[in-house]
């Protein structure tokens, strides 16, 4: 903790772990069992407490609550856990739950990530990398998000709903099923409508990729297939193409069923 600076009106639990060159801003307070990695920039009025790990080079703004109980009449003050990975940003006014013992026991929000002001992550939720949260987004319990997910501003996720890499959410979606890989969904209740070409063309996917992409979601969505069969017919083509292995082993697991 020497090397970290600590404004002098926040208040740092002895127990504390802080890395090299962690900054605390003013009024922040920092509980026991926090555990804060090297370059971190933590703003001022902000909670981290409960059983939390924050890793390296993250900047967290004021007003965010992290690692508090989870909203869950269950809870009966287990040890569960938030962990954040490296280099995300978190603005304004996040909430951040801890895990529950019914589920994993740990939240978990990967790298390089950036989250919008007031969003809330719900107990047991797992985010990969390089996700964008629009401001106002939130995710209820156990919800699941992929890599280079993006959700629109207001966007909501229903418990245990999983959303697959790549996809996006316009603003003010109600999303109450799982969404497959680098689809688009809008609306309440969510419905789909076509792929994310445009994310999937700057993240370095080849023509050849995304025509394959969309040749899929259209076997999913436009054939006239029962599931099983569009199911079958995109894994079999998943063995041929690379860029479809993800979107066959999501379809392969079992859920709340697919947004249609």
């Amino acid at each position: 903790m020497l090397s970290a600076s600590i404004h002098p009106t926040a208040i740092v639990h002895p127990a504390a772990r802080l890395g090299h060159n962690v900054e605390i801003g003013a009024y922040t307070l920092v509980g026991e069992h926090v555990e804060i990695g090297d370059g971190t920039r933590v703003g001022p009025h902000v909670v981290l407490t409960g059983h939390t790990r924050i890793g390296r080079d993250n900047r967290i703004f004021q007003f965010c609550s992290l690692g508090a109980e989870p909203q869950d009449k269950k809870y009966a003050n287990e040890p569960t856990r938030l962990e954040i990975g490296d280099r995300n940003v978190i603005r304004e006014f996040c909430t951040f739950n801890c895990g529950t013992i019914q589920d994993v026991g740990v939240t978990r929000l990967g790298n390089d990530n950036w989250i919008m002001a007031y969003v809330h992550l719900a107990h047991d939720c797992q985010i990969g990398d390089h996700t964008i949260f629009a401001n106002n987004a939130s995710l209820a319990g156990h919800a699941h998000i992929g890599d280079w997910v993006i959700l629109g501003g207001f966007t909501t996720v229903h418990q245990f709903v999983r959303i697959g890499a790549h996809a996006m959410t316009s603003m003010a979606s109600a999303v109450v099923q799982d969404v497959p890989p680098y689809v688009m969904v809008a609306g309440n209740k969510a419905e789909a409508h076509g792929i994310n070409s445009e994310g999937l063309k700057r993240r370095g996917f080849s023509p050849e990729a995304i025509m394959a992409i969309k040749r899929a979601y259209r076997t999913l969505y436009k054939s006239g297939l029962p599931l099983a069969e569009a199911q079958s017919a995109i894994a079999a083509e998943g063995a041929r193409t690379a860029e479809l292995k993800p979107l066959a082993d999501f379809l392969a697991v079992a859920g709340r069923g697919i947004v249609r």
